[in-house]
């Protein structure tokens, strides 16, 4: 199993710290608006490696934090005249209710940054007393020059780091390029008591405390995504290490951004869309399939038409698994053996799960992993349409749905049934039909077949589709499904 370290720049084998054991620290968000899908693709992208890891037999430990102190939370709370706590606890509340949708589980441990101030002034007066940061006005600014290793995760020299910064004005630094620890509060502003006087967290000491807490001085994965990676990753390593004087990750992991004609989605831009603009229109899982669908350091475009494609794919997901159920329903037992066509198909069952994993090991190739799981799903429809009917060839379907369903457990999709799909489908795209209504079409359709009264049978069948519905005959039943445009 291989992951790509930013911190060295190359795929490097995984060997844990701990025999059997990883801890895992994403960052968070900070918890003043709703969550765009840049949001959503760094959430996705690490409760997969957690999900796969778990897969794999590790005993993983999982920390995701909340930023709940902040000056943009300040700014929110401000402009809707509402307490700071106010704001941070709804954007908390609404961050949850998005992730649920997307399938997105919860941490092991979710700290808030507010719950570790103490252990945030300990290290600071730590970093004080080590000579490694300073104290001016009421403010702690860690001295970059002192640290040695400044610079070693993003590559950047000291000029290219001034120009990346967000260096605050403030003329009683030392260097510019010093970033705060603890800042004094303005009048009005929410504050701790600290040795420095009344004041409240820098950004980024408080993932070194909450880490150092919940993991140690030295773990796994740190990550998040490519827009943390300097100056917040770039400062957590200086502070963390200059104050424990050991490694603080091993692997540090970071997702690519997503972007709208080529450029990177950010709010600051205002080319965002929040998850739940998305899914007022998508299936959750059409989202989460599009942003797996890519491996996770990659760059991705995002478009409608993107998403239609995604759900177009997962729709032939779907069909094939009510074509799979229907030959098991019949349950032919009449040949013992495999057919010709079960011979050939099982090599490509037999071989599957190895693939994924072979995908999966390689950096978290979901989009590889993905890729092996539709050659699966093309080989199952070719096998289908030899019309399988011995017992083996059953045997065969039952072991295609449960490697379909492991696999999708470990990306968390394709664990619906087709009908569960189709209603979701139905509500999205607001077909003015319910399934009791569908089925009574249905059933009049069936009666004017048996009355042999073709175009009665038609007229029913054009008026569904016209309303998004297509019916799909089989030897016993019909199906019905959502068309998809």
């Amino acid at each position: 199993m291989k992951i790509y370290n930013t911190l060295t720049g190359k795929k490097e084998e995984f060997i844990p710290l701990m025999p059997n054991k990883v801890r895992i620290y994403a960052c968070g968000v900070t918890v003043y608006d709703y969550c765009h899908i840049g949001h959503a693709r760094s959430a996705i992208v690490f409760d997969v490696i957690r999900r796969y890891l778990k897969y794999r037999g590790y005993d993983v430990t999982y920390v995701r934090n909340f930023t709940d102190i902040d000056d943009k939370i300040i700014k929110r709370a401000n402009e809707e005249d509402i307490p700071w706590n106010v704001v941070a606890q709804k954007y908390t509340d609404e961050y949850y209710a998005d992730m649920d949708r997307l399938g997105v589980a919860r941490a092991d441990i979710e700290p808030k940054a507010t719950e570790y101030i103490n252990e945030m002034i300990e290290i600071v007066k730590g970093l004080i007393d080590k000579g490694f940061a300073y104290e001016i006005n009421g403010n702690v600014y860690f001295s970059v020059e002192r640290f040695k290793g400044y610079g070693k995760l993003s590559k950047r020299d000291m000029e290219d780091m001034m120009a990346g910064a967000r260096v605050e004005v403030d003329e009683n630094k030392r260097n510019p390029m010093d970033f705060a620890l603890w800042k004094k509060s303005k009048e009005g502003e929410p504050f701790w008591e600290s040795p420095w006087g009344k004041g409240r967290p820098g950004w980024h000491i408080e993932c070194s405390a909450m880490s150092l807490k919940h993991l140690g001085e030295s773990f796994e994965i740190h990550g998040g995504g490519a827009d943390l990676l300097f100056p917040h990753h770039e400062n957590e390593i200086a502070q963390s290490e200059a104050y424990t004087g050991k490694p603080f990750a091993k692997y540090w992991v970071h997702n690519g951004f997503i972007t709208i004609n080529k450029e990177k989605m950010s709010k600051s831009l205002g080319n965002f869309f929040t998850i739940r603009e998305v899914l007022n229109t998508f299936d959750p899982e059409v989202l989460r399939f599009f942003l797996l669908s890519t491996h996770y350091r990659s760059p991705i475009e995002f478009s409608d038409e993107q998403l239609k494609e995604a759900e177009s794919t997962l729709d032939r997901f779907y069909t094939t698994l009510t074509r799979i159920d229907d030959v098991i329903e019949r349950q032919y037992a009449e040949n013992k053996e495999f057919s010709k066509a079960g011979n050939e198909f099982s090599d490509f069952v037999f071989s599957f799960k190895e693939k994924f994993v072979s995908a999966m090991d390689d950096d978290f190739n979901t989009a590889l992993a993905l890729g092996h799981i539709f050659e699966l799903i093309k080989e199952v429809n070719r096998f289908l349409d030899k019309k399988p009917a011995g017992s083996k060839d059953i045997e065969l379907l039952l072991m295609t749905k449960q490697l379909l369903s492991e696999t999708g457990n470990v990306l968390n999709i394709f664990n619906r049934t087709a009908h569960e799909w189709n209603v979701s489908l139905m509500k999205l795209k607001g077909i003015a039909l319910t399934e009791e209504e569908i089925e009574s079409k249905i059933k009049q359709r069936n009666d004017a077949r048996q009355g042999k009264d073709w175009k009665l049978a038609d007229l029913i069948r054009k008026e569904l589709e016209e309303k998004g519905i297509i019916l799909e005959d089989k030897k016993d039943r019909t199906n019905w499904k959502v068309k998809i445009c």
